[in-house]
């Protein structure tokens, strides 16, 4: 299902604001390597489960991560396509695509 292009602008500056705090960039580079517990998050970050919990919500609304509950415990993950989705706005500007100037403005008096 493709999403609709009114959207994508949301989408991106979801995605990159939820990757604007130091503590959201830690989280997202322990996901790297495997889905995690809150827990386990919260040990491994040396933060309060409360503190945590409202940056995996932000990340949560940005769509970068997923998560599941198996019994009391909630698990994250990546959600790699909503990565997709920022590096393939990113890789717009890495083109060689010649910007034109700006044309005069007209004095309007």
């Amino acid at each position: 299902m493709l999403t609709p292009p009114a959207t994508i602008p949301h989408l991106i500056a979801e995605g990159f604001h939820a990757l604007s705090d130091p503590l959201r960039i830690s989280v997202i580079e322990l996901l790297r390597q495997q889905e995690l517990c809150v827990c386990d998050l919260c040990e491994a970050l040396g933060v309060s489960q409360s503190k945590l919990s409202f940056h995996l919500k932000t990340l949560k609304e940005a769509g970068l991560v997923n998560s599941r509950q198996e019994g009391r415990w909630i698990y994250y993950s990546l959600n790699v396509s909503q990565f997709s989705v920022l590096e393939a706005y990113l890789a717009g500007f890495s083109k060689n695509i010649p910007i034109s100037p700006a044309r005069p403005c007209e004095d309007p008096g």
